[in-house]
Parts: structure tokens; C-alpha cells; sequence
């Protein structure tokens, strides 16, 4: 066959060819990752959150890894503040949670200019004491006495702000023995019975189911803090966890935990 002959040829080929890959391309380009809610993925979310959220926020990854398979939620809990702190000097994040809108501050002005913001939740103050109450505990105006040891988070975290702010509101000088790193730490000195009262969050005393007691504290000299959830990209699997947290799922998740509706 001639040149000429199969010139036509060719040139069918190539049309061909051609429409075959835009029909593949098209095809790739509509079809995403995030369509499909148990889709598999690649990569980590990097969560760092509040303490008090470790158990919603855990039970909440492993939900969400099991659903996308290959996704690892890497989670570090700690004080809000401190974590809002390693945010704005580079630490890597995907979403961060925070107990309060104060620890905000601290981040860097565009932190979310990639992602969004939610409110998942609020919380308010609780007395904790070990189970049996050796102090007699009552409320808040108990805290005062001399021969009770009285634990509280530092002062210059969400939980010891709350602590400092509540005790203010009441007219009560605590006698505070230590100040701890979080509300984890600070709930832990009851647990383990070196302390006789801890003010923290009704959230960690549920948590702790029957380690302690609680003793709640008159909405009149009570605080009650939002808990805002910042994610920082539009990566489908950052997206998807701050929804699933965001969402009727983490809402449920939290107020089993013992957290009060956004």
C-alpha cells in the first residue's frame, strides 16, 4: 500500500487514540476520592486537640480509619494553649481542636485560610473528688479549707482559666497544693488519691466513670466554654474527618463523653 494510501488510515488511528484519552481523563477527573463516604485513601490527618477530647476524638479516628482504609489519623493530645503554641512555630497540623476560644489567638493569623472552623461542642466546670469523698466536699466553698488539698490545671491553660474564673465568680480562695500541665494530669492527682478535690471538666469526670466523684457547680458561678475544631487544608481526608467531628456522628460521640451540644 502507498504512502498516500495509508495516510487516511493514520489519521483514523489517531483520532481514535485521541478520543479514547479524553473518555479516560474525563472519567478521572469526576469520579473523586471523596465521593464514596468508605472510598480507600492514602496518607495521614494529623490531629492535635485538647485533652479533654482524647476519648471522643479516638473512638472518632478509629471510626473514620476503619471506613477509609490506607487513612491514618495521627492524634496528640495536650493543653490547648501549648498545642496552639507548636502550631504557630511550624509543628505540622492538619486540624486542631481547642478547649475555648482563647488558645486561637495564638495561631497564626491565616491558619484556617485553607480549611474551615466548626463549633463541636461546649463544657462547663465540675468539682472531682476520689470516690469517697474523704474531704466532704459539698461545693465550692468547701475548696477553702485549709486541711483540703486542691489541685487545678495552670493557670495560663483553657482548664485553669476556667478553674480561676469559676473560684472568682464564688468569692473562694482555694487551697491549692499544685497546678497541673491539663485537665488529664490534674483529674489524674484525684485518681490516684493525692489530692481530696480537682476542679476540671464534667466531660473528664464522666470519662472517669467511677474513679471519682463528681460535684457539680450552680450555673451562677459556673463557665461554660465552646470547643472550636479549625482544619487547616482542603486535603478530601482532612475534609472528611473535621465533617465526621463536625458532624451528627460527633456530635453523638461527644455528648456521650459527657460534652454539652454545640
Amino acid at each position: 500500500m502507498t504512502p498516500a494510501a495509508l495516510r487516511p488510515l493514520l489519521l483514523a488511528a489517531a483520532a481514535a487514540l485521541t478520543l479514547g484519552a479524553c473518555s479516560a481523563a474525563t472519567t478521572a477527573d469526576t469520579t473523586q476520592a471523596g465521593d464514596d463516604p468508605t472510598a480507600g485513601g492514602s496518607g495521614t490527618v494529623t490531629v492535635l486537640a485538647a485533652a479533654s477530647l482524647t476519648a471522643p476524638l479516638t473512638a472518632l479516628a478509629e471510626q473514620y480509619e476503619r471506613d477509609h482504609p490506607g487513612v491514618t489519623v495521627r492524634l496528640s493530645f495536650g493543653s490547648s494553649t501549648t498545642l496552639a503554641q507548636q502550631i504557630s512555630e511550624g509543628a505540622p497540623a492538619d486540624l486542631y481542636a481547642s478547649a475555648g476560644e482563647a488558645p486561637l489567638s495564638l495561631l497564626p493569623p491565616d491558619a484556617a485560610g485553607d480549611g474551615g472552623r466548626a463549633t463541636i461542642a461546649r463544657n462547663t466546670v465540675e468539682i472531682a473528688t476520689p470516690p469517697d469523698n474523704p474531704g466532704a466536699v459539698a461545693d465550692l466553698r468547701d475548696l477553702g479549707d485549709p486541711d483540703l488539698d486542691v489541685v487545678l490545671c495552670a493557670a495560663t491553660v483553657p482548664c485553669g482559666k476556667a478553674a480561676d474564673d469559676v473560684l472568682r465568680t464564688a468569692g473562694v480562695t482555694a487551697h491549692v497544693v499544685s497546678r497541673e500541665v491539663d485537665v488529664k494530669a490534674t483529674l489524674t492527682k484525684v485518681v490516684l488519691g493525692e489530692a481530696d478535690a480537682a476542679l476540671v471538666y464534667h466531660s473528664d469526670v464522666v470519662a472517669a466513670g467511677g474513679d471519682v466523684r463528681g460535684v457539680e457547680i450552680p450555673a451562677a458561678d459556673n463557665v461554660f466554654l465552646t470547643y472550636p475544631l479549625l482544619w487547616f487544608s482542603d486535603d478530601p481526608d482532612v475534609v472528611g474527618f473535621a465533617d465526621l467531628v463536625a458532624g451528627p456522628t460527633g456530635t453523638a460521640a461527644l455528648e456521650a463523653a459527657g460534652f454539652l451540644a454545640p
